[in-house]
């Protein structure tokens, strides 16, 4: 939550609900002491189902009405836009490499983990006859759940998962466990090392730009290889030291809209 929070405090970004945003004339429009000012970016924090009452789901009261065909006008832009949600799957993660082949007409230059589609039979059997050795990732939960870290697993949990695997193949996933880097870290007032990863954030518009940062998340629990916050994980500042000093002018602030409710995008 620490880095939502943030994006609280930057300039020109308000954390809203559904209720705070209005379409009117074509445009989205934010509530504020001054009255309302218009919407250009939605940061979007809720499920495709809830946003919108007139496209989606009529009972949802998360989203804003009209939403939908602002969006589809060009009108406004929205983080994790609809249909986004794809990329949560996580069995998709194996064919990165031939989408990128087939859209791009190159191979990927970092290589993917190698990933077990447990829905493939010679796989599956793999799997189950290296339960110890592999993460097992249920391929549609997020948040660090449904998922067996093999090395630190009992043989109990690892029966449980293999009946689990048998019984709905398509929902599982597999890799080799990583060993993650370890950083000093402050627990309970001294130093301790504890696992993290990178997340680096990527824009895609006009021209692809990679942010000069990027969030951190850190397994706070001692030996664990699970950085979600849900399980316990935190975050650390991350910065990236340029060889020289460098200057640049800001860009233009836009109006943008961080939606608070909900979110399946962790």
């Amino acid at each position: 939550m620490q880095e939502r929070a943030l994006r609280r405090l930057l300039p020109s970004k308000e954390l809203v609900e559904g209720r705070d945003l209005v379409v009117s004339d074509g445009q989205v429009w934010v509530g504020t002491t001054k009255g309302f000012e218009r919407v250009d970016v939605i940061y979007r924090r809720i499920d495709d189902d809830f946003m919108d009452p007139k496209t989606f789901r009529p009972d949802s009261v998360l989203g804003v009405a009209g939403l939908m065909d602002v969006y589809q006008s060009g009108r406004v832009a929205i983080v994790n836009a609809p249909g986004t949600g794809i990329a949560d799957d996580k069995v998709v993660y194996a064919y990165v490499p031939e989408i990128v082949k087939y859209y791009l007409g190159e191979p990927i230059f970092i290589p993917n983990v190698p990933t077990f589609l447990c829905a493939r039979d010679t796989d599956r059997q793999h799997v189950l006859a290296h339960l110890p050795e592999l993460v097992v990732k249920s391929a549609n939960e997020s948040g660090g759940y449904g998922m067996l870290v093999g090395p630190a697993s009992t043989k109990a949990q690892q029966a449980d998962f293999a009946k689990r695997i048998e019984a709905d193949p398509r929902n599982y996933i597999a890799q080799p466990t990583l060993s993650l880097s370890r950083v000093p870290t402050i627990v309970d007032g001294a130093f301790e090392g504890r696992h993290v990863d990178l997340r680096p954030y990527i824009l895609y518009g006009k021209d692809i730009f990679v942010l000069p940062g990027g969030l951190t998340r850190v397994a706070l629990k001692a030996g664990s290889l699970v950085v979600n916050s849900s399980q316990g994980g935190g975050s650390k500042d991350t910065w990236v030291l340029a060889d020289e000093p460098t200057s640049g002018e800001e860009p233009a602030p836009v109006r943008a809209a961080a939606n608070s409710r909900g979110g399946a995008q962790d």
